[in-house]
């Protein structure tokens, strides 16, 4: 529903969205435009958040700019866990449309987002995707087929408005739900000749596995362009999905999460750029919370710029990623960010702590014709780390199976200092299908030396219904 001061906020946006598009806007336009945001938001929720009135109790937020915004508190997962509707600045109503978080590791959040809050994130998808079909497409527009939950998540929504506002085609076929499954998406993908998937980078290789299972040759599918999102997806996992789907190129679309909205879209070279007019981002020491900048590597903290229905501020998304400078020359504008992975998904490995996409990537690195694969630690009794990694290979893209495991046993050596043994199976525990549903590491590690926490819980609870072939 619209409110007071629309019309002068659609005004003020669209006067640097242009540009900044455009790449045209100026550093000094672009202080300005965080400095007049920064204040509009920190008045926002200080008059209609119960709790941020609290949380910035003795602070003169009137003083606060983006140069002094480490002054005020960080907002964490658990204050939106504890406070729920206090957090935001206004009632349900006062939302168009409401969401809340899957509630798979603890309790859901409400999610909901107001007009400005929709068009303001969904303005970087729709530019992002602009570009890519301009690359890919020309002027044609392909049919689209969406592969994500819809009730009470954005996932639909997002990428409906998006695809309907380039005039493009949409079909909903995600697998997992009970109304499609993977037969039925298949039939359509070829029936309505869909040419760009979007979906979590794991459903690149289960509908690859699902295809084989109910006799489709994976050529016989028209597929263009996976679109993924949700979770890391490095290089590595990107070069093997496409040597199963050969036609199709692999792209980061989207790095964003129902409480933070779409942060950072991606460009054809591969890279997710920075949402730069709807947030400000900081770096801070995981662990301790330091402040270490706005570029280099660490846990990434968010201040949204759009006084929508829960704009949050300084919130410590749990997330660890990579800032820097985008090039010049760059195919979208904004910093570029790297997904390294959550916080809590760091692996203390050997004489290592790996982050999650050094974990994956060491595992694929150089591997085709790769299904799926899981890595499973356990404590030797001298009390080393052992490991095993479970691959569901195709021998005729993988090539020889004996040299793919010697590969990957030598970089686990390399660069962990464990030993390691590699089986090639040809089904993994569906829980590897479940991708960032719960967790990358709920899905991919089985770490036998710990009790499994709650997100391996919750995926074990969820895996069968992300079986493929039974």
């Amino acid at each position: 529903m619209s409110r007071p001061g629309d019309a002068e906020f659609w005004q003020d946006y669209a006067s640097v969205l242009a540009p900044y598009q455009a790449g045209t806007v100026t550093d000094a336009e672009l202080t300005a435009w965080h400095e007049r945001r920064l204040a509009a938001v920190l008045d926002h929720v200080t008059a209609r958040s119960p709790f941020y009135r609290r949380h910035f109790e003795g602070i003169d937020v009137s003083t606060i700019t983006p140069e002094t915004l480490s002054r005020l508190p960080f907002t964490t997962k658990a204050d939106l866990r504890r406070e729920m509707f206090d957090v935001l600045s206004g009632t349900p109503a006062d939302a168009a449309i409401y969401y809340e978080t899957t509630g798979t590791t603890g309790v859901s959040t409400p999610c909901p987002r107001s007009a400005r809050d929709i068009k303001a994130s969904n303005a970087a998808v729709e530019e992002s995707w602009r570009r890519l079909f301009r690359e890919h497409f020309g002027d044609r527009k392909p049919v689209v087929g969406l592969m994500g939950p819809s009730e009470l998540y954005a996932f639909g929504d997002v990428f409906s408005d998006v695809t309907a506002n380039l005039g493009a085609c949409h079909v909903k076929i995600w697998p997992e739900s009970p109304r499609v499954g993977f037969r039925k998406a298949l039939r359509l993908i070829k029936e309505l000749n869909v040419e760009v998937i979007v979906c979590a980078p794991a459903l690149c290789l289960s509908l690859a596995k699902a295809a084989l299972h109910f006799g489709l040759s994976l050529d016989e599918l028209n597929i263009k362009m996976f679109l993924v999102l949700g979770e890391i997806c490095t290089p590595e996992f990107r070069a093997n999905v496409g040597s199963l789907w050969k036609q199709a190129t692999v792209y980061p679309t989207l790095y964003g999460s129902q409480e933070a909205l779409c942060i950072a879209t991606g460009a054809k070279t591969g890279q997710l750029h920075l949402s730069q007019l709807n947030y400000i981002a900081e770096l801070v020491d995981p662990d301790t919370g330091e402040l270490r900048g706005a570029t280099g590597e660490g846990e990434l903290v968010l201040t949204m710029l759009v006084d929508g229905i829960k704009p949050l501020i300084r919130y410590r998304t749990a997330d660890l990623v990579r800032i820097d400078p985008a090039p010049d020359g760059s195919a979208l504008p904004g910093p570029v960010v790297e997904v390294i992975g959550r916080a809590a998904d760091r692996i203390a490995l050997g004489e290592r702590l790996l982050q999650p996409a050094e974990l994956e990537s060491t595992v694929l690195e150089g591997v085709r014709g790769c299904l799926g694969y899981q890595v499973v630690i356990d404590r030797a009794p001298t009390g080393a780390d052992i490991v095993t990694v479970r691959l569901d290979l195709l021998p005729e893209i993988s090539g020889d199976p004996v040299a793919v495991r010697a590969g990957i046993a030598e970089r686990l050596r390399d660069r962990a200092g464990v030993h390691a043994d590699v089986a090639v199976e040809a089904e993994l525990d569906p829980i590897t299908n479940t991708g960032a549903f719960v967790s990358w590491k709920a899905a991919r590690i089985l770490d036998l030396r710990t009790e499994p926490d709650a997100a391996v819980l919750a995926a074990r609870k969820v895996r069968l219904q992300y079986s493929i072939t039974t």
